[in-house]
Formats: C-alpha cells, sequence, structure tokens
C-alpha cells in the first residue's frame, strides 16, 4: 500500500489526521479458459431407403412351381380398389375378364417383377411370420370365467393423419389423447388395464383366458364362441399408438425360454405355468388393440377376416406387408420357407393386410387360416425370405 501523505502545520495546534488510504488498480480479470470441445452423440442417420432394382420371371425362385390360380380370388378382389389407381385400372379389367386357369399367363404378361436392393445390390434382410384367426371363448356378461373384456375403441382416441398437414406424410398417423389443450400420447397398456381410459362402456364381449385375448391382439382378428352358442367375429379396429414389444424377446431375455422354445405355443405354456407373473409381462408390452364386430363367426357371412383393404382375408395367399415399402393390394411373390423347416415355401401372394409389428422391405406376414392347424404354423413361423413386387408392366418403376 501507498505510505500516508504527512500532516499539513497550522498556526493553532490541531488533531493530526491521517490521509485516505489509495488502493491499488484492480488487477486484471483473467480471460476464461477455452472450453472443451462438447462430445454430443448425435443420432445415427437412418439407413439409405433400399432401392428397387428390376428381375426377371426366371430369377423367382420357384416360380413355375406354384398354383397361381390359387390367388386368383384374392387377387382380383383387390382389383375392385386398385383399378382406382392409374397404373392397375387396365390390368385389373382385363383381370377382372379372365379366370384363375389362365393366372400364370396373364401375371407374366401384364406384370413385372421388382425386388427391394441395398447399395451393394443385395436385398435387404427379411423375416417372414404368420398370424392366423383364432377362436376364443366369451361372452356378452361379465360373469364368471368371463371376465377379460374386448374393448372396442374408446371415445378419448385421438387419430391424427398426417397426411392432412403435409402431403409427403400420406398414410402416417399419430394416435394419442387431449390434456388440455396438449396432445399426449394415449394411455399404455399398463395405464389401460389399471382403469385409465374411456373404456367403461366400451366393452364388446368378454373371453376367460387374458393370454388368447393377447394373442388375439397380436394376430388383430378371431372368432369368439359365446357361450350362448352362437360365434361372433371381431376384427381390428384401432391401436393405442404404442409400438409393440415382443413378450417372446423378453422371455429369452430373462432367461425364461429359449429362442427355438419362443414360439406362441411356448410362450401360452410359460404363461400357464406363472399365472401370478403373467400380468408384469403382458404389460411390459405397450400396445393396446381395440376391435369392432363384423358379423357371424361361422364363415357363412365371410371367407375370412378383414384385412387393412377391407376386403376378407384369403388363407395361404394373403400377406400383411410394410406398405411403406410394399403398396398395398398388390400381388406379390413370397420367397421364404415353411414353419422350422428347410423346405421351399414359395408362391403367389396378394399385399392385402398390415401389423404394427410388420416394418420394414422384406418383412412379411403369412395368413394362415382358421383354427388350430393354422394356429400351430403361424405359431412356429419365424423364418427367412424375400418379397417380390409384382408390378404393371407398362407403368415403370414402383413408387420408391
Amino acid at each position: 500500500m501507498t505510505p500516508p501523505v504527512p500532516p499539513v502545520a497550522s498556526p493553532a495546534p490541531a488533531a493530526q489526521t491521517a490521509a485516505a488510504p489509495v488502493c491499488p488498480a484492480p488487477a486484471p480479470t483473467p480471460a476464461p479458459a477455452a472450453c472443451a470441445p462438447c462430445v454430443c452423440d448425435k443420432p445415427a442417420p437412418p439407413p439409405p431407403r433400399p432401392q428397387w432394382q428390376r428381375g426377371d420371371w426366371s430369377a423367382l425362385p420357384g416360380w413355375g412351381a406354384d398354383e397361381h390360380g390359387a390367388a386368383w380370388g384374392a387377387f382380383v378382389a383387390s382389383c375392385a380398389l386398385l383399378r382406382r389407381q392409374a397404373e392397375w385400372r387396365g390390368v385389373c379389367e382385363a383381370a377382372e375378364r379372365s379366370g384363375a386357369a389362365g393366372a400364370r399367363a396373364f401375371v407374366e404378361t401384364r406384370l413385372q417383377p421388382w425386388r427391394r436392393v441395398d447399395a451393394d445390390g443385395s436385398p435387404p434382410a427379411g423375416l417372414i411370420t404368420g398370424y392366423y384367426e383364432p377362436l376364443l371363448t366369451g361372452s356378452r356378461t361379465r360373469r364368471a370365467p368371463f371376465v377379460h373384456p374386448v374393448y372396442g375403441v374408446p371415445d378419448d382416441l385421438l387419430v391424427i393423419d398426417l397426411g392432412d398437414l403435409r402431403p409427403e406424410l400420406k398414410g402416417q398417423r399419430l394416435r394419442g389423447r387431449l390434456d388440455g389443450r396438449r396432445v399426449v400420447p394415449y394411455f399404455t397398456r399398463a395405464e389401460l388395464e389399471a382403469g385409465r381410459g374411456a373404456l367403461p362402456g366400451r366393452e364388446l364381449l368378454y373371453v376367460d383366458d387374458p393370454i388368447d385375448l393377447f394373442f388375439l391382439m397380436i394376430q388383430g382378428s378371431g372368432r369368439v364362441r359365446l357361450d350362448t352358442g352362437q360365434t361372433v367375429r371381431l376384427n381390428y379396429a384401432d391401436q393405442n399408438g404404442h409400438p409393440y414389444r415382443s413378450i417372446g424377446r423378453l422371455l429369452i431375455d430373462q432367461g425364461e425360454l429359449r429362442a427355438e422354445a419362443a414360439s406362441m405355443q411356448g410362450i401360452k405354456a410359460w404363461a400357464r405355468a406363472n399365472p401370478a407373473r403373467l400380468a408384469a409381462l403382458l404389460n411390459a408390452n405397450p400396445s393396446f388393440v381395440f376391435f369392432r364386430e363384423t358379423g357371424m363367426g361361422d364363415g357363412a357371412d365371410l371367407p375370412g377376416p378383414l384385412g387393412a383393404q377391407g376386403l376378407p382375408l384369403t388363407a395361404g395367399r394373403s400377406l400383411a406387408v410394410d406398405p411403406a415399402f410394399v403398396p398395398l393390394g398388390s400381388p406379390v411373390w413370397l420367397a421364404t420357407t415353411w414353419p422350422n423347416t428347410n423346405r421351399p415355401l414359395q408362391r403367389l401372394m396378394v399385399a392385402q393386410d398390415t401389423g404394427g409389428a410388420i416394418r420394414g422391405a422384406n418383412r412379411g406376414d403369412f395368413f394362415w387360416g382358421f383354427g388350430d392347424d393354422a394356429g400351430r404354423e403361424a405359431g412356429r413361423m419365424r423364418q427367412a425370405g424375400e418379397i417380390w413386387l409384382l408390378w404393371p408392366a407398362d407403368a415403370g418403376a414402383p413408387p420408391p
């Protein structure tokens, strides 16, 4: 510190007063150290979309060995909707004048095979599973053992078609509910089972087995034999918007089942042996499906359950696909194998359905039909495979 200034003399004695100390100038503030560069986890970019590659009929595995006419009825039925599209109008008009006997010649003349390929020219990995129309036991009145409700669509479920907002999002939908003035995700399975949501009053009927009801939601349709002797048919009406999570995979990851035992039959056997743990297992899948009645289920009203086109499905010839990659209603060539074997399963089919777990260019779900035999095949099916699109030959390449 600077020393004090000496006192000034005056004629009269006075008290000495020390001068105020002089503070030094503040030291300059050091510049802040440079921040280390941020290391941020950026989301991985989506994989490149597989592109279409033109093919030849000779490249389709097993093409010459199929009974092509067995798919003709399903194709002509889909033509009732396809003919509204310019690419299909001429093909469908000609198909409706033709017959099943000439199916192969017609397809080879009027259509062109296309396959999806990755950047290296190889097809994306494919997975083909199976589904069927099950038979459950139920009642329109809640009474033991019929205590598990099958619900219709709740009034508080919002379905927002994004294509109404942006044309490039056509076909994409969001599901949610209102919370004040905000749209928020709809309730999960666990929340719905706990009583959330506007489900009271939406009960269609009651069934006696929760695991059968769970698999009804996976299949998307089924029949219920009521305690009155009547049989009704149920079809998918809507879903709560949450993604499907495989409980079979969960049981494998938890060491409860071996991979080869995680079929529908294996999962049902585990459920029967572990009733106290069943609710927690089912609630691990947040997805929840709502249904509607589509008439009597004895087969007299419709030949099959209704698919995503609103048309009856054909056992062994209807395929559920991802419509983001395969145009709905189109005929396709499926090259896969029979469940749990290496025996080729190669046939002409029609893309008439969709499913919450069916995502990807070569992802398909094979409709096996109704009953126990169909359920046995569907429950065991998890095969590699490839789907070829059969597109009008004079229409150029299919939509990307």
